[in-house]
């Protein structure tokens, strides 16, 4: 009884077998120490692409490098604000980083070859110096790298610095001018500037015209303010000629500055034109004969004239500088 009953429960386990198609667990090999256990899987893993900062793309400006500092009080130096305020008769000091500096400051000192002011380049930085300050030094200074190869140098735009120093001296609140009275031509292909520039930098400024009296607004169309230029003509036209001159005020007191004639040019800015006349076209051994030379062209334009003429082994004889018409 019992062999037939293990003998039936024999066959219904191999049936089962047949249908499910399953089989018992093989017995596995114990695995080696340190033998890797994750199983490879066939999942495909992105690449990771690491991203390229802004910064470092070659179209990417270059960034601009300030390399101008002032000198303080006891020995201790500062960045040099875009804007500066100071007092008449003081000592100015501003130093550029760099073993090749140049500068740029008032036309006024450079033009009077000004004793006051010294540029001394060392090792490592420029060191400029202005004595005896006067409202008349108002103005921009500036400074910049070069980039040298032998003789030739160019500007590093990279390595620059700059402020506009108002000098505030007692009674003056425009910056003198060198006469009293001025001429702006109007041309109408080009900006025109009355260069009424002031010494404080929280003064009041206005424009206005002689006759007939009346202030002329400055209304961000055709009349703009630059505290570092004066009143700028955007589009100059023919009715802006006249007599005009500005007004500041700062701290309760006013002052009128020069004036200035402004002229209409209709002939659009170019090159001089040149007219050359005889006294005579035909002379006698011995005669006096006078040639006139005539340049004609804009106001402030130097010309210069260079003789040629024959019989002489140079052909450079005279050199002589005018001004004007």
């Amino acid at each position: 009884m019992n062999v037939w009953l293990l003998l039936g429960l024999l066959l219904v386990h191999e049936a089962l077998e047949d249908v499910t198609g399953q089989h018992p667990p093989k017995s596995k090999s114990p695995k080696e120490p340190g033998e890797n256990r994750i199983k490879p899987t066939n999942k495909k893993v992105k690449p990771k692409i690491p991203k390229i900062k802004d910064r470092d793309s070659a179209d990417s400006p270059p960034k601009t490098q300030s390399i101008m500092v002032q000198m303080m009080e006891k020995g201790r130096f500062q960045k040099a604000a875009a804007t500066l305020s100071l007092m008449a008769g003081q000592a100015l000091e501003l130093r550029c980083k760099g073993s090749k500096i140049g500068w740029s400051y008032p036309a006024y000192l450079d033009t009077f070859k000004d004793s006051r002011l010294s540029v001394r380049q060392n090792e490592r930085y420029s060191q400029l110096t202005l004595l005896n300050s006067t409202a008349a030094d108002t103005g921009e200074f500036s400074c910049w790298g070069q980039l040298c190869t032998g003789y030739v140098c160019s500007k590093d735009e990279t390595k620059t610095g700059s402020t506009y120093i108002f000098f505030t001296e007692k009674g003056e609140l425009f910056v003198p001018s060198p006469s009293y009275f001025d001429i702006v031509y109007l041309y109408p292909d080009r900006q025109a500037v009355v260069p009424c520039r002031v010494t404080v930098l929280s003064a009041k400024v206005t424009l206005h015209r002689e006759f007939p009296a009346k202030e002329i607004p400055a209304n961000g169309t055709d009349i703009v303010y630059d505290m570092k230029r004066g009143f700028v003509y955007l589009q100059p036209r023919s009715d802006h000629q006249g007599v005009v001159y500005c007004k500041a005020e700062a701290g309760g007191k006013s002052q009128i500055s020069v004036k200035y004639q402004l002229l209409y040019a209709e002939v659009p800015s170019g090159p001089p034109s040149t007219t050359i006349l005889a006294s005579s076209n035909k002379v006698q051994s011995g005669d006096d004969i006078s040639v006139l030379c005539t340049v004609l062209g804009e106001p402030d334009v130097e010309v210069e004239f260079r003789w040629i003429y024959p019989g002489q082994k140079s052909l450079w004889v005279s050199l002589n500088r005018t001004k004007g018409p």
